[in-house]
């Protein structure tokens, strides 16, 4: 009887044997705890949904391709809800005008933004070591981030959005993270999945040779390290990289600050416990030891951003130091605060003002005007993630701030003084909003030269 039952259905046998080996390895990729990317083919437990999240968003993008958004954004299109249903689910997407804007003002096209969240090829899950129950998804070119959020991350997101975006327009080389849509999908008799999308801080991450994810503090923050030559994809922490600095050279003292910028922001939001990623690969020859000539400012200021105006306008340049339409640039001088105005500073104070219109009279005092332009002042790479890179003499940086949902409240509060009580004299993340906003840039600057 079993021997009729084993021959006589060969096929479910070698069904069972294949299913077997699939437990088997995703049982292995969890044992590993190590970072990876795996392509979500049919057989991934995620192929329907990210299916049905390539069709909602390939629906929502073809809207706003549609019906392009305004040029002045309203309070309503901050709140605006837009729902389509689809044979098998329902997407919403939130302020989406809002958000199509945004990625105007980086310079992406509706169609080119479609065209990697939509593709046919497959997305890539990312296999991550975060404490939170997130999934992680990367576009197959691994230019946008998908990641879901629950519900009270996202109605953070959205009751602070327009202070964020009044954020990057007012510092548009911002190394905040740049979320590029929200959405929620509904699958019948399944829960509500809300993610978000966002951009890649290691885009383009070809000869990246190492990946860091810093908070400044000491408990919990190393990883081992994969054996040399792994093609396992592993994000190291804070004591895996001490003995070593970012080497910046001029650029140091525009990251220093800017990295002040951005923490106050999110110490005046009260929150806490964000990462602020770092990676690093070595520049081709022909990029090393540039000068700060005319025809390199050029080369490495190709791409600019100014929320609020077209990144190729050809009547002006979008930032102070891009290069205009013509292939002309701004002409610039080095001083040691970084770039300062040379002739072209009646052209450069109407672009900087027009940066920060409602501050003209409070945050743009006169007083601030020259350190606000030197800061929204900067030679970028030209590529398509130039916001999140930073050349040294020798290496390229990659780096942004991420994870920016951790409210400092009442539970963090009991859970900071229950860290104290544990690791007595030792650093770890959950401390006051001031504190990590100190201890992070602290880290930053003991940490580059």
């Amino acid at each position: 009887m079993e021997t009729s039952a084993a021959t006589g259905a060969p096929g479910m046998f070698g069904h069972r044997q294949r299913s077997v080996k699939r437990k088997r390895w995703g049982g292995l990729r969890q044992q590993w705890k190590l970072l990876g990317l795996f392509e979500i083919d049919e057989q991934h437990e995620f192929y329907s949904l990210t299916c049905m999240m390539k069709e909602g968003l390939a629906a929502a993008i073809q809207s706003t391709i549609d019906n392009p958004a305004p040029t002045d954004l309203s309070d309503e299109d901050f709140r605006l809800e837009l729902t389509k249903i689809h044979k098998n689910f329902t997407m919403e997407t939130f302020a989406g005008p809002v958000f199509a804007s945004f990625r105007g003002s980086l310079g992406m096209t509706e169609q080119e933004y479609q065209q990697s969240l939509c593709s046919e090829n497959c997305y890539l899950q990312f296999i991550s070591n975060s404490k939170s129950k997130a999934d992680f998804f990367l576009t197959n070119d691994k230019r946008f981030f998908l990641k879901t959020q629950n519900k009270r991350e996202i109605k953070f997101l959205l009751s602070n959005l327009k202070i964020y975006m009044e954020h990057l327009k007012k510092y548009p080389h911002s190394l905040l993270v740049k979320f590029l849509g929200v959405h929620r999908i509904w699958i019948p008799r399944s829960q509500k999945k809300y993610f978000i999308v966002m951009q890649s801080v290691f885009y383009p991450d070809d000869r990246i040779n190492a990946r860091y994810d810093i908070k400044g503090c000491e408990v919990s923050r190393w990883t081992e390290p994969t054996p040399e030559g792994s093609q396992i994809i592993v994000v190291l922490k804070d004591l895996n990289f001490e003995g070593q600095f970012i080497t910046l050279d001029r650029q140091r003292s525009w990251l220093l600050q800017q990295m002040e910028i951005d923490t106050d922001f999110l110490c005046r939001l009260n929150v806490l416990d964000y990462s602020l990623l770092l990676a690093h690969q070595p520049l081709h020859h022909d990029e090393r030891h540039q000068g700060l000539s005319f025809a390199s400012l050029i080369v490495r200021t190709k791409k600019s951003v100014y929320s609020g105006s077209s990144p190729v306008d050809a009547s002006a340049a979008a930032v102070p130091g891009a290069v205009l339409e013509d292939g002309t640039s701004l002409p610039l001088s080095e001083s040691h605060n970084g770039l300062k105005l040379t002739q072209a500073e009646d052209t450069l104070s109407s672009s900087s003002s027009q940066a920060c219109p409602e501050h003209a009279g409070s945050g743009c005092e006169m007083a601030e005007l020259p350190d606000f332009k030197a800061q929204n002042r900067r030679l970028l790479p030209n590529l398509k993630n130039p916001l999140h890179i930073i050349d040294g003499p020798e290496q390229r940086y990659f780096i942004g701030i991420i994870d920016i949902f951790t409210v400092y409240s009442f539970k963090k509060r009991l859970e900071h003084m229950w860290k104290r009580l544990r690791h007595p004299r030792r650093s770890f993340s959950t401390v006051s909003p001031q504190t990590y906003c100190v201890r992070l840039c602290q880290w930053v600057q003991d940490h580059t030269k």
